[in-house]
């Protein structure tokens, strides 16, 4: 017979474990809400058992993101102490998924993520593997861009998948198909975000993820192969969205539509003024993308 001491000890250790979930998930949903409209609209679309899983993996990619492109470097954190940071966030959420907690919050939120939906080295090492290349001033060849945008944005398009399957399992045949499906959905919001940050990533951050074309001198037919390749991709995705489970369905419809729209802009916004401003999508316009796909209106109806 288990003494009560122990019963009782081991009940307020669980409620402890519980409270600091908790608070490590509204952590996560506070980063998004922080840095993301478009994302954070589209996540409300997410069944309730989805949306917080899917809400972690940003949450954590945001910070990895901000080491490289953002918080890091204004506070003066060199090139060298990035990768350090970078290697320790890398270690830190894979020991945090084997022992089931971390100190940091965001990490411990993923972690628990993880563990649950079979998220695994995988999928995180090329993910640190592209945040890594950001600090490497190496210009880019056509092999390598591909590769970071499989690190960089396709492997998280395979996180999600993960999580919207695990209540909701597919058979090995269509989980093919909707891993294809995934990557090629994050490759197109990838390749569209360098479009859209061309003059950032040119003048401040001194990348350019188009070998073989000159950002400044940018041609309206470079742009419009560009936008060709995008758009295959958006096609792609498209046709997959059937075999999505219900419950997330109409945030990724709702999350395609949006960068379809954005590809429209692009394609009818002049290539030289790419430099001077960056194309969005109104608010009012994203409300009624998102309305569009709770009503059955989304991209798999097109």
């Amino acid at each position: 017979m288990t003494p009560l001491r122990a019963v009782s000890a081991r009940t307020v250790s669980d409620t402890n474990l519980l409270k600091y979930a908790e608070t490590a998930r509204a952590s996560s949903a506070t980063v998004i809400g922080h840095y993301s409209t478009s994302f954070g609209l589209a996540a409300r679309l997410l069944d309730s058992r989805v949306r917080t899983p899917v809400r972690t993996i940003y949450a954590l990619v945001r910070i990895a993101d901000e080491i490289v492109d953002g918080a890091a470097t204004e506070a003066g954190v060199g090139i060298e102490e990035q990768r350090q940071l970078l290697d320790e966030l890398e270690l830190e959420t894979e020991r945090a998924i084997v022992r089931g907690y971390s100190t940091n919050l965001v990490v411990h939120a993923f972690a628990a993520t993880a563990r649950q939906c079979g998220i695994d080295s995988s999928l995180i090492a090329p993910f640190f593997a592209s945040m890594r290349r950001d600090l490497d001033p190496t210009p880019f060849s056509a092999e390598g861009v591909a590769e970071y945008i499989y690190g960089s944005a396709e492997v998280i398009g395979l996180m999600c998948l993960r999580t919207f399957v695990h209540w909701s399992p597919r058979n090995d045949s269509e989980l093919s198909v909707l891993e294809d499906g995934a990557r090629h959905l994050g490759a197109a919001f990838q390749k569209i975000n360098f479009l859209r940050d061309l003059s950032c990533d040119r003048e401040v951050l001194g990348r350019n993820y188009f070998p073989g074309i000159d950002p400044l001198h940018l041609t309206d037919a470079q742009k419009n192969v560009i936008l060709d390749d995008i758009d295959a991709d958006l096609a792609i995705a498209s046709a997959v969205l059937p075999l999505l489970p219900a419950g997330c369905r109409r945030a990724v419809a709702a999350a395609q539509g949006l960068f379809t729209r954005l590809s429209r802009r692009l394609r009818s916004t002049p290539a030289n003024q790419l430099l001077r401003s960056r194309v969005r999508v109104p608010d009012g316009e994203k409300l009624m993308i998102a309305l569009n796909s709770t009503i059955g209106r989304g991209a798999w109806k097109r």
